[in-house]
């Protein structure tokens, strides 16, 4: 399975993984005020899942994975959307860019991800193994899967 690397797997399937990776770890420390805080200022409420601090840092590894290296303000390009004005139209918000701070923070706390010379942060070797690892795991989870799928059992 050489040669397996994120970008071969689904987006939504490495970014469980890994945060489920994140979480078993115990490496990320979630902040005290991620039960009540907001993600961005067209939210309503804040994250009904418990676990969405370690999503959040799952998809911000992804991204370093594929765009590295990428700043504060990119990702709240990134997790902006629409915000909802009442009777007038809809505009495009950006996300907070706190949450998405606290987030860097907490994975260079846990060295997956280090700043950048030129600006932005972009992830370490440990951060890009670690990753690499799981992508491994996944594809040989998926190809044992599929052969034990394929398998039919003879019985005289």
């Amino acid at each position: 399975m050489p040669g397996v690397t994120v970008k071969d797997i689904d987006q939504h399937v490495i970014t469980k993984t890994l945060a489920a990776y994140l979480k078993k770890s115990g490496k990320v420390v979630v902040p005290e005020q991620a039960d009540y805080i907001k993600t961005a200022k067209f939210k309503e409420t804040a994250p009904t899942e418990a676990d969405w601090f370690y999503t959040r840092c799952a998809s911000i590894m992804r991204h370093l994975y594929i765009r590295s290296p990428s700043g504060v303000a990119a990702f709240t390009k990134i997790y902006g959307g629409r915000k909802r004005n009442g009777v007038r139209p809809s505009d495009y918000c950006r996300s907070s860019d706190g949450c998405i701070r606290k987030a860097f923070q907490a994975l260079e706390a846990a060295r997956m991800v280090e700043k950048h010379p030129d600006g932005g942060r972009k992830l370490t070797p440990n951060g890009q193994r670690d990753m690499d690892r799981l992508a491994n795991q996944i594809v040989a989870k998926q190809r044992q899967a599929s052969y034990q799928q394929n398998t039919v059992i003879l019985t005289s």
